[in-house]
């Protein structure tokens, strides 16, 4: 391959007390079949273990941010040298053709700007294999409108202005529709992210989708998308009806995901309630 089409892919990721998750993806990142990556760590200031001293010997760029992920990621996204950019999170590990297929698909057709990696779940507790299990469905739909885009031209992120950072949860839905509506083209490789949730209770999912669901009125808003739609209810995404059948070969498993997303459909609505309230009231 000769050198004018091996663009330096930026990997970037933030991070927030996640040393051993840190390592893992770093380690990810060098094993990947393409060669020509550059990886930059943002590091949240709160931080207390030693993600930052980890992330600084084995990365090219590694720095302190702030406490928000989408003002980190901008900032990450600043230091980058790459004519492509690829935004993970810590928990994440990339299987070893994840950046060479990328960097295959824009070579072959420069309008796109935005690919989507699909993402497939680990962990140990019942409640990972039951987010493991939903995520399956995503995995198995060609065009998923709900995984987001993870791989970007950087003029194309630039030209949007990057992450809003008035949105903490859905901006990984915003951007790609951003650019997407003034590049249409997008993608949807076949290799895969890895995703650990580790040991995930349901408390823990039922508070991230809380605070989340705080801002995502402008999310909504801004993309005039409605309050009641398959972005926001869970039962309204079409693919759960379309591999039915998936639901019947593991009876337990199953019933755990209907009961995870209905919790975490209850503790979003509340939090997506509070953040209206507070709108209103400017609190």
């Amino acid at each position: 391959m000769e050198k004018s089409f091996v663009p330096l892919v930026s990997v970037i990721f933030a991070a927030y007390n996640e040393s051993i998750q840190t390592k893992t993806l770093l380690e990810s990142i060098k094993n990947q079949t393409y060669s020509n990556i550059e990886s930059i760590i943002v590091v949240d200031k709160k931080t207390t273990d030693d993600t930052y001293e980890i992330a600084k010997k084995n990365s090219n760029i590694a720095f302190i941010g702030g406490v928000e992920r989408s003002e980190n990621r901008n900032l990450a996204v600043q230091k980058a040298s790459g004519k492509y950019i690829l935004l993970l999170d810590a928990d994440m590990v990339l299987t070893k053709d994840v950046v060479q297929e990328c960097v295959d698909v824009v070579n072959k057709d420069l309008e796109i700007k935005t690919i989507t990696i699909p993402e497939k779940s680990i962990g140990v507790s019942f409640w990972a294999k039951c987010k493991a299990f939903e995520r399956n469905f995503y995995y198995l739909e060609e065009n998923s409108n709900i995984e987001a885009a993870r791989f970007f031209e950087k003029k194309a992120f630039d030209k949007v202005g990057g992450y809003d950072i008035n949105i903490t949860g859905p901006e990984d839905w915003d951007l790609p529709e951003r650019i997407n509506k003034i590049y249409p083209k997008k993608f949807k490789i076949k290799a895969h992210i890895i995703h650990n949730e580790g040991n995930v209770s349901l408390i823990k999912l039922m508070k991230k989708k809380h605070y989340y669901a705080k801002l995502a009125h402008v999310y909504l808003e801004k993309n005039n998308i409605p309050t009641i739609s398959a972005k926001t209810v869970y039962f309204l995404r079409p693919v759960f009806y379309q591999h039915w059948q998936l639901w019947l070969k593991t009876p337990i498993i199953s019933l755990g995901t209907i009961f995870m997303l209905t919790m975490e459909f209850i503790a979003g609505g509340v939090g997506f309630i509070q953040g209206l309230i507070k709108k209103e009231f400017n609190l």
